[in-house]
């Protein structure tokens, strides 16, 4: 549900009573007139504003009133939510290393696809960003504890090596743990700094502790999760001998996101996966503020003006 817009000096809103005023006088005066029209015949008035123009006078005045209203919600300083840069905030990159992230359904592989994506990604953040990189599989690691070092944190991405199983609950509980290293803000050393986690997986918890209760200690600690599932669902490996499906969980995924109140992305192929980090970005490295918005509404007013100032000269002039 969007909120209300909230201002400054709302006790300047009462001026839009005066909206109402103006419009009943122009209809009474229109009223007026169409009455002397039926009685005394063409005017003057009809001579230099056609009466199959009369239209562009109603549009003419409807602009005016709309830009008046506008102009009056503008004094009125109103404020509204706005998407503003964060100064400071904490991302914790967490990576599925399970065997399955070497299906090649995305190329060249699923794992190198993530680490490419992945670095891209780090190197994007504002600067005064910490960023720390998890990975997980059967055993889970906090492999670069927060930091604003960007290189330490690509190298490490791109070191990252396959093992055996997949433990997304694990790996969320290893994140918040990476949370705790956070250096304090030189300049406020108190201030607690929003995190968030960016976790991406192509398949579903198989060991270690329930997704959904990790999630639920995320949302306790006030910690959105971005989830990625990554991957078809005709991806295959092949072990030992065996060729083995390995679809994507997106369900287990989308339920991590939900409980935080974090956002679910799908990426089927490396170019997704670098729109979809990306979008993430964008919504990490930006917060939502208060400010008041009045050029916004002036703005307005001054459209609406204009338009009318063109519908008034076009009612006494005829253009080629």
């Amino acid at each position: 549900m969007t909120p209300m817009i909230a201002f400054l000096s709302p006790e300047r809103l009462l001026l839009l009573l005066l909206i109402p005023a103006l419009v009943g006088l122009y209809l009474l005066l229109v009223r007026r007139k169409m009455k002397r029209s039926n009685t005394s015949g063409r005017t003057m008035f009809d001579f230099v504003i056609p009466k199959e123009r009369t239209w562009l006078r109603h549009l003419a005045v409807g602009l005016a009133v709309l830009s008046l209203a506008s102009l009056t919600v503008a004094f009125a300083k109103p404020k509204d939510e706005v998407a503003v840069p964060r100064q400071r905030a904490t991302i914790v990159v967490a990576i599925d290393v399970s065997l399955s992230m070497l299906a090649e359904d995305v190329a060249p592989n699923r794992l190198d696809a993530a680490k490419a994506a992945a670095a891209e990604f780090v190197e994007s953040l504002p600067p005064k960003f910490n960023v720390s990189l998890v990975s997980f599989a059967a055993a889970t690691s906090i492999v670069v504890p927060p930091t604003l070092d960007r290189g330490a944190v690509t190298a490490a991405i791109q070191a990252l090596e396959p093992d055996q199983g997949t433990a997304i609950g694990d790996g969320i509980y290893t994140s918040l743990a990476a949370l705790n290293q956070v250096p304090p803000d030189p300049d406020d050393p108190k201030a607690p700094v929003p995190a968030r986690i960016v976790l991406l997986s192509d398949g579903k918890t198989q060991i270690g502790k329930s997704s959904a209760s990790a999630a639920e200690e995320a949302k306790a600690r006030k910690v959105e999760i971005y989830t990625i599932a990554y991957g078809t669902d005709t991806g295959t490996i092949e072990i030992g001998g065996r060729v083995e499906r390995v679809p994507v969980d997106r369900a287990e995924m989308q339920r991590i996101a939900k409980i935080t109140g974090g956002e679910a992305y799908e990426a089927r192929s490396a170019g997704q996966l670098k729109e979809v980090y990306a979008d993430i970005g964008t919504s990490v490295g930006t917060e939502k503020v208060e400010q008041e918005v009045t050029e916004r509404y002036a703005g307005f007013g001054l459209a609406f003006a204009i338009l009318a100032a063109v519908g008034m000269i076009s009612l006494g002039a005829r253009w080629p």
